[in-house]
């Protein structure tokens, strides 16, 4: 019996590293995958210009 609960106990953690390993693959990929645009015409999204207010500014500034 005892050999069994072993047999059990180290295939359940293999199973669990194996998941672990997976997870952390997908999520390298996702994360350093190319992002570029695609053959069907859809445009990478660019990057938001900020731009100050025009005008007096009322109110509490940061200084």
């Amino acid at each position: 019996m005892a050999g069994e609960t072993d047999s059990g106990a180290l295939r359940e953690l293999l199973l669990v590293a194996a998941v672990a390993v997976a997870g952390l693959l997908l999520a390298v990929v996702a994360a350093f995958g190319p992002w570029h645009p695609t053959s069907d015409g859809a445009a990478r999204a660019g990057l938001v210009e900020m731009h100050s207010p025009t005008g007096r500014v009322t109110g509490p500034t940061a200084s």
